[in-house]
């Protein structure tokens, strides 16, 4: 039994039936050959995960709860995502997992460049790169870096797109089949980037090693900010930048979107970034890609390392 198939060829065949019907929008009738297939596979993921999103369609919420938690427990690494389901239908210890990011990347890895650039418009690191060099401007800081570290690095689009500006470039990310692309790219380092999770690899760096972070649509795919911006401020060096995009919210906080990302507000953005001891150099509204033929509304965010002193963000606060 795998992910692509319950070994039950009956129950296979049933289960591509049900999510014909979904895309069809017949949702009881793919609720009941879920159900179907459950019977004959009661512990295959998938088919709870497609019961869950039947039942959630159909306007069954409780029901979709109940599948999506089954499928979650059925496959703890949830590549699946069936966490980021519950925490869109308001279940308090659900949200995206590191199983789902990379599962969703590795798929992702053979088409992405070219989606991306010609399906979505995206302009993710031009967007970054041209704020990188405003507050650079801003501060007459020079457009020029020692060290960055490109979180969420993909392929490395964002590396293609501020290599001639830094002398060494560090570079991680979640799916293996990102980071194989990203190596032979010929952007990074020596060993870059690294395969693993952005804030783990940023605990285990060096205080102030970097001089840029950088994060082309990536905290889309992270609530709360806290965390990455507490440990970003410990590897920037003094007069260190960090620059990223976000997709924009109204009003104050954060939420999970309809499109499974995260959407941040700029108040939210002003406050967590104050917390952390990093002051906010730039942030204005941008478009990084398209979606269905609309723009997506974002933030484009330049934060730089408070010199003067600790904040009580850092006392634990």
């Amino acid at each position: 039994m795998t992910l692509h198939s319950s070994g039950d060829l009956n129950a296979d065949r049933r289960y591509g039936y049900a999510q014909d019907l979904l895309k069809d929008h017949d949702f009881a009738a793919a609720a009941d050959l879920f159900r179907q297939v459950l019977e004959l596979t009661p512990a295959w993921p998938p088919a709870w995960f497609g019961l869950g999103e039947a039942l959630e369609q159909a306007g069954d919420r409780t029901g979709a709860i109940t599948a999506f938690q089954q499928a979650r427990v059925l496959s703890p690494p949830d590549a699946l995502g069936a966490g980021v389901r519950l925490a869109r239908l308001g279940v308090a210890d659900a949200g995206m997992t590191p199983g789902y990011v990379a599962a969703l990347f590795d798929e992702y890895a053979d088409r992405f460049d070219t989606h991306l650039v010609t399906a979505l418009d995206y302009r993710g690191p031009e967007v970054v790169m041209a704020a990188v060099e405003k507050a650079c401007g801003l501060s007459e800081r020079p457009f020029h870096f020692q060290r960055a570290c490109d979180l969420g690095c993909g392929t490395g689009l964002m590396a293609a797109a501020i290599r001639d500006r830094v002398a060494v470039i560090e570079g991680v990310d979640l799916s293996p089949a990102m980071v194989e692309k990203a190596r032979r790219s010929g952007y990074y380092g020596e060993g870059q980037p690294l395969c693993g999770d952005l804030l783990d690899t940023l605990d285990s760096a060096a205080e102030e090693q970097f001089d840029l972070l950088l994060a082309a649509d990536v905290l889309v795919y992270l609530g709360d900010l806290a965390p990455l911006l507490k440990a970003a401020r410990r590897v920037l060096a003094k007069g260190g930048i960090f620059a990223f995009t976000v997709q924009a919210q109204a009003g104050e906080g954060y939420s999970l979107g309809a499109d499974l990302r995260y959407h941040h507000s700029e108040a939210y953005l002003r406050v967590v970034a104050a917390q952390r001891g990093l002051t906010v150099e730039l942030l204005d509204p941008c478009i990084t890609r398209q979606d269905a033929g609309k723009p997506v509304h974002g933030f484009v965010v330049v934060l730089g390392h408070v010199v003067q002193s600790v904040l009580a963000a850092d006392h634990g606060h």
